[in-house]
């Protein structure tokens, strides 16, 4: 941006935060190492070599942006980061005090409506011009409130909470929405498993999930060591303003647009998957539901595998032991994610967990990749200051890293044999990892199945090695003696864990990790990064690259552009994900962006992965709909491949693109519902841009995603309510023209004609005169470019 407004006549100065910005270097760190006591100094040595580029453009930010707070690689999770330092509760600036709010460049941002702090994501494009002093704008939402009452069992966990809360806002509908939570049944909530709430709160679909502040929430800032006068001027201002609540006091109890309800006494142990966060199954039907899953059709809920095949079993060898695979069989154990590692008590759950089932004879076996990556520094305070790390590591469960490692895809590559086993005999392997999305080829590309489970669970599935198991009836192993051990025999009990919890998280932990955040990591400070104003694009560079989306920008504003004979790049059906449209996992080495990288002179060990090469658009732009696991029904099976129309040739979806824009075709995308779900990736948006799409066709959408979207220049449709591409028998053959009036307006019904004489009416989904003007400016940031140069 600072490059576009010099070359047109501006001062690129201009270009800076007007509010405070934090940026934490948390999704570059993968599981390359497992099960050592080294394999977290291994795995930073790897993330520094492969990601040096990088950090040294991040550094140069550092210098080059004022009003930026930088947070090195090793420090944790964003989200973790935020809750335990960063987040201010309540602001003063000018003797004025404020409270907290916050966007942010991550769907998960949400996490800090669990401290009492109204924040949501809303992914890269639209957070570039909120720094840039541009407001937020949005349809007035509906606020859901959410009435907890009751008490939790002493088996169930946060985890079980969330997943039973996802599922079910889901099933009352909540996109768009804030929800609050409300009611008695919230005191019995920890601050941590309030958090652990509000983080899922994209994987429900709300725009935020709010627990207002109380006593809880100061004495979590007490915990967390900040500052004593501070936290006194928080209480007394919010007390004040009656935004200071008590949850016992139905008087205070606001009115919403809706209410629904939970009792806590109705949690049980659960798990979410095998494809997405909000299918929840109770740990006492997982078995029967694995096996159905099995049998089920191909989709959401199933596999589609013939009934002589589920009972398969294969042999491999590992470390010159011979094992067995089957379906269902556990090949990746995860405690990762901001979901869970900012939660004392699952963390130290899990650590107890770890300790009994040691002392019970118990193991893992050696060939499952197991790993614990923490949010921060202060886990591994605690889970030492508790004693329990030695028995975590003695399962397997050493930490690996300090970032979003297996939940984001950076879950590293699993031994030849296993994948040699897995994929000859096409067998449905697991992940359960303690995360907050589980989207197809999200993961790992040889889990099929990928399940969610509190950090206690994804010990139990560990150990047994298989998620097709009744703990009820099964054991978990057996004691060197030959006694049976089942999980109810060395599952802690709630009240336990809290007693830990209660002596080992302490002030003087957060002390001694935030006192040195931004200076703690060694490699980070010696990094060295090139000074001025502009920075100096490197033309060799495979990492960060000068992207073309302001090349051929001009003062004047463009003319609005109807849509002539496009041709439909892809036909997709329900909940596609931003892992489908953009994957940030590795890079399959027969892939348009491998064999760019390829061109360049890399071997594949040096691809790296997607969400690493982000500040590269040509990568970038040959990994849009590069999941291995997208189904586009032009095709009909899985796999990143459309069909260029005019010549029925089956290509990449890059390969495909390129072909229409030698040809002179825009292109444009069909979708189901809830079409871009999951994160808030700006790439999601940026690559369809990139591969010549103008339009989007969908049954209905996720709101960042949508919003992406917009301000990339892309128009967001919507079929009428009850019509679907099916319903309206298109192919996707037919070419499409989209008439656009000079006069659009927010929510006007607009006709798409077909190449057949057809035509059918859709929404036009700009929500807002803002999102029309950004429209009209071909995206939000070149609106932003000529606001600045005016």
């Amino acid at each position: 941006m600072r490059d576009a407004v010099k070359e047109l006549g501006g001062d690129p100065k201009l270009i800076n935060p007007v509010c405070p910005a934090d940026l934490v270097i948390d999704h570059s760190v993968q599981v390359e190492f497992s099960r050592t006591s080294s394999a977290l100094q291994k795995n930073q040595e790897i993330e520094f070599e492969r990601n040096y580029e990088r950090f040294v453009f991040l550094k140069w930010g550092a210098q080059a942006l004022k009003n930026l707070l930088i947070v090195p690689p090793g420090s944790g999770i964003v989200h973790q980061v935020n809750l335990e330092y960063l987040a201010r509760v309540v602001f003063e600036e000018d003797k004025v005090l404020f409270p907290d709010s916050l966007v942010g460049t991550d769907s998960h941002t949400t996490m800090i409506n669990g401290l009492g702090v109204v924040g949501w994501g809303v992914g890269g494009i639209e957070a570039e011009a909120v720094m840039l002093g541009q407001a937020v704008s949005m349809v007035l939402p509906k606020v859901v409130g959410y009435r907890i009452t009751g008490t939790l069992s002493s088996l169930a966990t946060s985890t079980d909470v969330v997943l039973t809360i996802t599922k079910h806002l889901r099933q009352v509908g909540v996109v768009g929405k804030f929800v609050e939570f409300y009611g008695p049944g919230v005191k019995q909530l920890s601050l941590a498993d309030r958090a652990t709430i509000s983080n899922m709160c994209p994987e429900y679909g709300a725009t935020i999930g709010f627990f207002p502040v109380d006593d809880t929430t100061i004495n979590y800032l007490r915990q967390s060591n900040r500052d004593g006068n501070k936290i006194a001027q928080i209480e007394a201002y919010l007390k004040a303003v009656k935004m200071y609540r008590n949850f016992m006091d139905t008087s205070q109890d606001p009115s919403y647009s809706e209410v629904v309800t939970l009792d806590l006494a109705d949690v049980v142990p659960s798990l979410s998957g095998p494809k997405r966060p909000h299918d929840r199954v109770s740990v006492s039907s997982m078995k029967d539901d694995f096996h159905q899953c099995l049998s089920n059709k191909v989709g959401f809920k199933g596999f589609g595998l013939p009934a002589d095949t589920h009972d398969k079993t294969v042999p491999f060898v590992y470390e010159s032991k011979e094992y067995t695979l089957k379906h269902g069989s556990v090949v990746i154990a995860a405690i990762t994610s901001c979901t869970n590692t900012s939660n004392p008590s699952v963390m130290l759950g899990a650590g107890l967990l770890a300790k009994k089932a040691v002392e019970a004879g118990l193991v893992v076996a050696p060939y499952i990749k197991t790993s614990l990556s923490p949010g921060s520094g202060v886990v591994t305070h605690y889970l030492q200051h508790s004693g329990v790390t030695p028995f975590l590591a003695k399962l397997g469960f050493d930490i690996v890293g300090y970032g979003c490692m297996t939940c984001i895809g950076n879950s590293g590559p699993l031994p030849e044999s296993v994948v040699e086993a897995i994929e000859k005999n096409d067998l449905v392997c697991c992940g359960v990892l303690s995360g907050n999305r589980n989207f197809e080829g999200r993961i790992h590309p040889n889990t099929r199945a990928n399940y969610l489970a509190s950090p206690l669970l994804v010990i139990a599935y560990a150990l047994a090695g298989r998620v097709d198991i009744d703990f009820q009836k099964e054991p978990l192993g057996h004691s060197e003696s030959g006694d049976a051990v089942f999980l109810r025999d060395i599952w802690p009990q709630r009240s336990e864990i809290q007693a830990v919890e209660q002596e080992h998280v302490i002030p003087v932990m957060f002390k001694e990790v935030y006192s040195r955040i931004t200076t703690g990591n060694v490699r980070w400070n010696k990094l060295e990064a090139p000074e001025g104003m502009l920075y100096p694009w490197d033309s060799k560079s495979t990492y960060i690259k000068r992207p073309p989306f302001f090349d051929s920008m001009k003062k004047e504003l463009p003319p609005i552009e109807s849509i002539k004979n496009a041709h439909v790049l892809l036909k997709l059906g329900d909940s596609v994900t931003t892992d489908h449209i953009s994957p940030a996992g590795s890079i399959a080495r027969n892939s348009p962006a491998a064999r760019y990288l390829a061109s360049r002179g890399l071997t594949p060990r040096e691809f790296n992965s997607y969400g690493s090469r982000r500040g590269n658009d040509a990568v970038m732009a040959r990994g849009t709909f590069a999941n291995i696991r997208l189904i586009n029904k032009l095709v009909g099976k899985s796999g990143p491949y459309t069909i260029h129309i005019p010549s029925g040739e089956e290509l990449d979806v890059f390969d495909a693109a390129e072909r229409y824009r030698e040809e002179g075709h825009p292109v444009v995308i069909l979708a189901g519902k809830e079409y871009g779900s999951g994160s808030s990736r700006d790439w999601a948006a940026k690559g369809p841009f990139l591969l010549g799409v103008r339009a989007v066709i969908a049954e209905s959408y996720e709101r960042i995603h949508r919003s992406n979207l917009v301000g990339m220049g892309i128009i967001p449709m919507q079929f009428l309510e009850g019509e679907t591409a099916e319903s309206l028998e298109i192919s996707g053959k037919e070419t499409f023209t989209i008439d656009l009036p000079e006069d659009m307006k927010t929510g006007m019904i607009v006709p798409v004609h077909l190449s057949d004489g057809r035509s059918f009416e859709t929404v036009l989904r700009f929500d807002t005169e803002v999102e029309l003007m950004y429209f009209r400016h071909g995206g939000i940031l070149n609106y932003m470019i000529r606001k600045m140069i005016q």
